[in-house]
């Protein structure tokens, strides 16, 4: 039986550095519904950058943040598989603990040159997308809820951890694979067969490859972050969300298309 794919786009504040990701969420949706012919459902409005410290960003994207837990809330209640570009990781506080809800059987894989392990205690950026995986696993409260338990949490292309993050990684046990040598092999294995929901922050890639916020030297390939799809799709899977996809390299750029990335997630996205 072939299983309905569900499509969301976040248009919402989220802790954004700057104003070219909520674009960018906006052009995987445009480029998604080109290639399925389903528009997606919109969750939020776009809204100029804060650029400011966690609370006052949490406090002014809770509204948005509500409104896209409910709408995984209700995807996942129907076993859809849910699509969705994020704009930024600070989404996840909305996200994962709706996949916690709906599939506690399911690993998280976290792709991404960074940790976002801290805590509000521990950050010392004050990044609100920083927290983005700490407040789904309950080790703050950010008013979204929690659930998640971080031995069902898999760590891929991380390269600029925090000593606080380093260390819960090795107190936890936190499978980490890194982006060097047969990255695909190394992700099977931290599966080990379980079902699968897949957050891609996009500087896990290497420098150059799409616009990013960050720039954080190593990183995967296209073709490498294809080869992890495919090992993916090998198992159940639960769904994606794409975040820190930006729309141009640098504000009043050319637009970039997303097309080359949506090609690497190909085994994922197929009906």
């Amino acid at each position: 039986m072939t299983r309905q794919f569900a499509y969301t786009v976040f248009q919402g504040r989220a802790g954004d550095h700057n104003d070219l990701a909520m674009p960018g969420a906006r052009a995987i949706g445009e480029a998604l519904a080109r290639r399925t012919g389903i528009a997606p459902f919109v969750v939020g409005t776009p809204e100029p950058a804060l650029n400011t410290g966690w609370r006052e960003e949490l406090d002014v994207a809770l509204p948005a943040l509500k409104q896209l837990q409910a709408r995984f809330d209700d995807v996942l209640a129907k076993g859809d598989v849910s699509v969705a570009a994020t704009s930024r990781c600070a989404v996840s506080l909305a996200t994962l603990p709706a996949v916690a809800r709906h599939r506690p059987d399911a690993c998280i894989v976290w792709f991404d040159a960074h940790g976002d392990l801290n805590t509000p205690e521990a950050s010392t950026s004050g990044f609100l997308g920083g927290l983005a995986i700490s407040g789904p696993a309950g080790l703050w409260d950010s008013g979204l809820g929690a659930g998640l338990s971080l031995d069902r949490l898999v760590l891929v292309g991380q390269r600029d951890l925090d000593p606080f993050e380093q260390d819960l990684i090795d107190r936890r046990g936190i499978p980490l694979v890194e982006a060097r040598g047969d990255v695909a092999a190394a992700l099977r294995k931290a599966i080990a067969g379980r079902p699968v929901y897949v957050h891609l922050d996009c500087d896990v890639l290497a420098p150059g490859v799409v616009p990013t916020d960050y720039a954080c030297e190593g990183g995967l390939s296209l073709a490498d972050l294809r080869a992890c799809c495919e090992v993916i799709a090998e198992q159940a899977f639960v769904g994606i969300e794409i975040a820190e996809f930006q729309y141009a390299w640098e504000p009043g750029g050319e637009a970039f298309s997303p097309d080359p990335l949506l090609d690497a997630l190909a085994p994922l996205l197929a009906q």
